[in-house]
C-alpha cells in the first residue's frame, strides 16, 4: 500500500511539473511571439502591399496586423560590438502590449517626435554597456549589402545607420541576448528590403483564433503558412510531450514492479487461508465468491494506496506552487522554483493505471484460491 501511494504521488508530481513547464513556455513565447504568424512557404521574404494588409485586417476577429523585417546585423556602441537579430516592426507593434510587463529600463517606444528608438534585450544591453539615458551616444548598426564582384570601396559593401536605445526588455535569456526591436522604416532602409517583409504578425480578439487562422490561410493561399504560437515552436512542445509520456511510462513500470510485493502478499494469503476457504466452501460459498474476495483484497490495497498517493501528490504540488519547496538550483532563471500545474486528466489517468495494475496483479492469486476451493470441495 505504501509502495502504491508513493509511486502514485510521484506520478502526479512529475506530470504536474511538465504541465507547469508547458504553461511557463507558453507564457514566455506569448510575450515575445505573436498569436498568429504569416510566413512565406518558399523563400525568406515576400511582397506586401496595402491591399494585402487591408484584406487581412478586414477578416472578422483580426485586431492588429504588424509588419516585420527580421535579419542579422553587426552593432557597435562605443568600444563594444556584437552580432544581433534586428527585428523591424511597424508602429502598431506597441499596441499589441506584448512587452508591457517586461521593460526593465527606459520607456517602451519605437519613436518619439519622429526620432527612432531601439528596444534592446537585457543581454545586448550588458554586452554593449549601452546606456538608455545617454543622449550623446547611439548604437551604430552595420549590414552587408549585395555588392558587385570587384568592388574595391569598402563603404559600398555595407550600410551603416545609428539609433539610440530607448528601453530594455527582459523576457528570457535567448531573446534578451540576441534581439533588438527597431521601427520598420529604419529596418527597411538598413536592410534594403523595400516592400518585402519576412513575416506578418497578427493579434486577434482572442476568441476565435483557429477560425481566424483558417480564414487567413484561405485568403492568402498555399504559398503562405499561418502558424499559431504553439506551431511556431512545435519541436519544443513535441519534445516536452515525449518527455512527459516517457516519464509517465517509466513511473508506471515502477508501479508494476512495486506491485510485485502485493502479488506475493496475495499469493501467500491464498496459501495461508486454505483452511478458511474450506470453511467457506462448507458454508456453501461458490467459486466466484472466492475469486471476488481476493480480487477485492487487491483492489482495496490499490484504492487506499492510490487515494493516499493522490492526496499526497496534490498536497506537495500545492505547497510547491504556493510556498516553493524545490528550487531550480540555478542563478538568473525565469522562475525561482519549479512550476507546477495540476490537471484533472492526470489524476484520472493515474487512478486508472493504478487500478488496472492492481487487478492484473490480483488475478493470479484469485485463480490459486479458487483452485484451493476446488481441491477442498473434492
Amino acid at each position: 500500500m505504501t509502495c502504491v501511494a508513493f509511486v502514485t504521488a510521484a506520478l502526479i508530481i512529475v506530470l504536474s511539473v511538465f504541465n507547469g513547464l508547458e504553461v511557463l513556455l507558453g507564457t514566455l513565447y506569448t510575450s515575445f511571439d505573436p498569436e498568429l504568424k504569416i510566413e512565406s512557404v518558399k523563400g525568406k521574404s515576400f511582397q506586401v502591399d496595402d491591399k494585402m494588409i487591408a484584406s487581412i485586417q478586414s477578416i472578422e476577429g483580426v485586431k492588429i496586423v504588424t509588419q516585420v523585417i527580421e535579419d542579422y546585423a553587426y552593432v557597435k556602441y562605443r568600444d563594444a560590438s556584437m552580432v544581433v537579430t534586428i527585428k523591424g516592426v511597424s508602429d502598431n507593434f506597441i499596441d499589441q502590449h506584448r512587452l508591457d510587463g517586461h521593460i526593465s529600463e527606459g520607456e517602451l517606444k519605437l519613436r518619439k517626435d519622429s526620432v527612432p528608438f531601439a528596444i534592446i534585450g537585457r543581454g545586448v544591453r550588458y554586452t554593449l554597456s549601452a546606456e538608455v539615458m545617454d543622449e550623446s551616444h547611439a548604437i551604430q548598426i552595420f549590414h552587408i549589402k549585395n555588392f558587385k564582384t570587384g568592388t574595391i570601396d569598402p563603404s559600398k559593401m555595407y550600410v551603416r545607420k545609428s539609433i539610440r536605445p530607448g528601453s530594455v526588455f527582459a523576457i528570457e535569456k535567448n531573446f534578451d541576448e540576441n534581439y533588438m526591436f527597431v521601427p520598420l522604416s529604419f529596418a527597411k532602409d538598413l536592410l534594403g528590403y523595400g516592400n518585402k517583409r519576412t513575416a506578418l504578425e497578427v493579434q486577434t480578439d482572442g476568441t476565435h483564433t483557429k477560425d481566424v487562422k483558417e480564414k487567413i490561410h484561405e485568403l492568402l493561399g498555399e504559398s503562405y503558412s499561418v502558424l499559431t504560437n504553439k506551431e511556431q515552436h512545435k519541436d519544443l512542445y513535441r519534445l516536452l510531450t515525449f518527455e512527459k509520456l516517457f516519464s509517465f511510462f517509466a513511473l508506471s513500470l515502477l508501479l508494476l514492479v512495486g506491485s510485485i510485493n502485493m502479488f506475493f502478499s496475495l499469493m501467500m494469503l491464498a496459501i495461508d487461508k486454505k483452511k478458511d476457504i474450506s470453511i467457506l466452501t462448507a458454508m456453501g460459498a461458490p467459486s466466484s465468491l472466492i475469486k471476488r474476495i481476493f480480487l477485492m483484497e487487491g483492489a482495496l490495497i490499490s484504492l487506499i494506496g492510490a487515494a493516499i498517493g493522490l492526496i499526497l501528490g496534490a498536497g506537495l504540488c500545492y505547497l510547491q506552487d504556493t510556498v516553493g519547496l524545490v528550487g531550480m538550483g540555478m542563478e538568473n532563471v525565469i522562475v525561482t522554483f519549479y512550476p507546477v500545474k495540476m490537471k484533472l486528466n492526470d489524476f484520472l489517468l493515474t487512478s486508472t493505471v493504478t487500478l488496472v495494475v492492481s487487478m492484473l496483479v490480483s488475478f493470479r492469486p484469485a485463480i490459486l484460491a479458487s483452485k484451493s476451493y476446488s481441491i477442498h470441495n473434492l
